[in-house]
């Protein structure tokens, strides 16, 4: 174990929901053993409003969001990144930055809620569904005994998280 929280990074391309939605979460659930960061190649410069809406309704913080480019996480001076996942598949596709220090990375792919058509209810599901999914995958993560597992079964365990449609096994 670090003397420091592990560093995590969620990619998105727009960074205005489903990584801030991760970041969210993982500074929940981590409990001060995971410090979680998020930003996106093209960011879109503003949070989704749905977005907000729902960490709000879920009692999180939200002074923390912000859209913001992932190279100011490259930059000289920038948390040293432990965890670097992208949640979306173009971010995924995309050439990253160099991350200083190799973090150990993984595709945790979820649909873009921001991308739902149809009702306020149907939209509001699809923010919710995210949500549950990042959860899911996240409470599986920060359950994973770190200190004792070596980088290559480390990396098959992060890579089969984000394989699942289900992390918890749910049809």
């Amino acid at each position: 174990m670090t003397d420091r929280p592990y560093n995590v990074l969620f990619l998105c391309t727009g960074n205005s929901a489903r990584s801030i939605l991760a970041e969210a979460i993982m500074n929940r659930l981590g409990e001060g053993r995971f410090r979680a960061y998020s930003a996106g190649s093209q960011p879109k410069g503003t949070v989704h409003p749905l977005a907000l809406d729902l960490l709000r309704r879920l009692n999180h913080d939200t002074g923390f969001a912000r859209s913001k480019s992932w190279e100011e996480f490259a930059d000289p001076g920038a948390p040293r990144m432990d965890f670097v996942f992208t949640v979306c598949d173009n971010a995924a596709n995309e050439s990253c930055p160099v991350w200083p220090g190799q973090p150990m990375s993984a595709h945790w792919g979820i649909p873009d809620p921001a991308g739902a058509e149809g009702t306020d209810a149907e939209r509001h599901l699809a923010f919710s569904e995210a949500y549950r999914m990042l959860n899911a995958r996240i409470s599986i993560f920060t359950s994973i005994p770190l200190a004792s597992i070596d980088r290559l079964a480390l990396k098959d365990r992060l890579d089969a998280i984000g394989q699942s449609s289900d992390p918890n096994g749910a049809a």
